[in-house]
């Protein structure tokens, strides 16, 4: 390995739509120039609080995440995660209403997440929460540990399957609520200390290596299946086509009004504690 080039730490979740996307990467199927890339996978809230830290040239974030790195990284226009009218939900044991969450104890998957932020301006301060991993709340809802638990990932496609039932879908309120858009979830962030040849040229990377799993969508699938806990093939390949499309390519100016009123949103309801306007790069 040339000790010219340029190390870029790319941080991301070990899961099957993050995996797809920086398959290209990850097994050196792109010409990447004079950069470097390495890979360390954690689970997003790890990721959101590491960001603080400004650790890695590139990262996942959360977009609720994101409202508190601002200083020190900037958006990529590549690598969003959308929820289309669908998202993070709410699963209990038994079917009930979304009032009759008021009061109970839900399992999070950490409070920077944008599916926290989204259940909070649902409900306000009206629920208790605890943090557990996000791979454990289906298993603690079911075994009767908290009353629901908001789910991320591949929980949304198998939650059934352990008896669960769905009392919100996220995306789906965000949709009606705001008329149409989509959720921002997650998305890749750049730092800025990197100076802005460097972030362009780092995105463009990133874009290239997402246009190359969807245009080679079978070796991509095979990759991300690694990181599919308990999907098969089919699901596998329905979890990413749900947060690896057009929108990832780039957010376009429907994904990036959507982040703005995300972040306005949140501010507004004094989840998030300043007006962040976001700013995409490439």
């Amino acid at each position: 390995m040339s000790s010219e080039k340029t190390l870029i730490r790319v941080g991301h979740s070990p899961d099957p739509d993050d995996a797809f996307m920086f398959h290209a990467l990850a097994n050196d199927t792109i010409d990447t120039g004079k950069y470097q890339f390495t890979h360390e996978l954690q689970d997003i809230e790890t990721l959101n609080r590491r960001a603080f830290e400004g650790e890695l040239e590139l990262t996942a974030v959360s977009i609720h995440g994101y409202a508190f790195v601002e200083d020190k990284y900037a958006l990529c226009a590549a690598g969003a995660s959308m929820g289309d009218n669908y998202g993070p939900m709410v699963v209990a044991r038994e079917p009930a209403s979304i009032e009759s969450l008021k009061g109970r104890r839900i399992a999070v998957p950490g409070t920077l997440t944008s599916a926290f932020l989204s259940l909070k301006l649902l409900l306000g301060d009206t629920f208790e929460y605890e943090v557990e991993p996000f791979d454990e709340i289906l298993n603690l809802v079911e075994q009767g540990k908290y009353d629901a638990g908001l789910i991320i990932h591949e929980g949304q496609l198998t939650y059934a399957g352990q008896g669960l039932s769905l009392i919100v879908d996220l995306g789906k309120w965000w949709y009606e609520e705001t008329g149409g858009l989509p959720l921002p979830l997650g998305a890749n962030a750049v730092r800025r200390d990197l100076g802005m040849e460097t972030m362009l040229e780092v995105t463009s990377l990133l874009r290239q290596s997402i246009v190359y799993g969807l245009d080679h969508r079978q070796a991509a699938l095979d990759h991300a299946m690694k990181y599919g806990r308990d999907l098969d093939h089919e699901k596998t390949d329905r979890f990413v086509g749900m947060y690896v499309n057009d929108w990832t390519i780039d957010f376009g100016e429907k994904g990036r009004e959507a982040v703005r009123l995300l972040l306005r949103r949140g501010f507004e309801a004094g989840i998030i504690p300043q007006l962040v306007v976001p700013e995409f790069i490439g």
